[in-house]
């Protein structure tokens, strides 16, 4: 019997060495929440914003084009209190109608929100 618990015991730990192993490589940190490799890239969401957004918005001192002057900035909607970057991430799933639909993925709307929010001064 103490054989059997032995080996139950070894596939035991196998099994948690082997999903905490899995997990590292994957990005996964064992709370459900991100790693630092998965955090947010403000870099990337402004090459995001750049990209989609600078059409119609202010997203950077450095665009290249001019955009309306009557939408908000991002660094308008930066200052403004309302716009955390959770209520920002939750704003991009589902934007208002003018907006062009983006089909952003979860990482592209967390970078986003993450460069927007960036922005405070």
């Amino acid at each position: 019997m103490g054989r059997i618990f032995l080996r139950k015991a070894s596939a035991a730990l196998l099994w948690a060495l082997f999903t905490v192993c899995g997990a590292a490589v994957f990005g996964l940190a064992p709370s459900g929440g991100v790693t630092s490799a998965q955090a947010a890239d403000e870099l990337a969401g402004k090459t995001l914003a750049l990209r989609w957004c600078a059409a119609c918005h202010l997203v950077a001192e450095d665009q290249p084009s001019v955009s309306s002057t009557s939408l908000p900035s991002f660094y308008d909607i930066a200052g403004d209190p309302e716009w955390t970057e959770e209520s920002l991430a939750t704003f991009l799933v589902d934007p208002h109608p003018a907006m062009p639909d983006m089909s952003l993925g979860n990482i592209e709307i967390a970078n986003l929100a993450a460069y927007i929010t960036s922005l405070k001064q």
